[in-house]
């Protein structure tokens, strides 16, 4: 993470711990990501602060407009490395928001890059009104 020097706006978060909110399938820690959520007229971006997670232990699910981030932290040392400071516990992390938007699934992006999920939500092109003709 980024220390925090004088002039800069870079804070560094507290993880979170939710307790019991959720429904859990493993032990451990459960934290919230901090998230920013940005929008526009054709998509909405979401960004997720998950250090320690690797993108094969994200699952990201859209269902019925919840929209759930869940990552797995694993440990970092090796074999042979002794741990001097470990200040990523290890975990998961566990976010739901509801989506008032429809969106397409088909076309979502997500991306892990450094610890940061960027997923973008394009949204579904709105059903055309239609005239509907009356056959006699």
């Amino acid at each position: 993470m980024t220390h925090h020097d004088e002039g800069k706006e870079i804070q560094v978060g507290k993880k979170h711990e939710v307790s019991g909110a959720t429904e859990q399938t493993r032990s451990g820690p459960v934290f919230i990501p901090p998230v920013d959520i940005f929008e526009s007229e054709n998509e909405i971006n979401l960004m997720a602060d998950m250090p320690g997670v690797k993108s094969g232990d994200v699952d990201i699910d859209l269902r019925e407009n919840v929209l759930t981030i869940a990552g797995e932290i694993t440990p970092f040392e090796g074999g042979n490395e002794e741990d001097l400071l470990i200040e990523y516990e290890v975990g998961r992390y566990f976010r739901q928001f509801t989506i008032p938007e429809l969106i397409d699934q088909e076309k979502i992006d997500a991306q892990l890059s450094e610890g940061v999920l960027k997923l973008i939500l394009p949204k579904a092109e709105k059903a055309k009104p239609r005239k509907i003709e009356i056959r006699s």
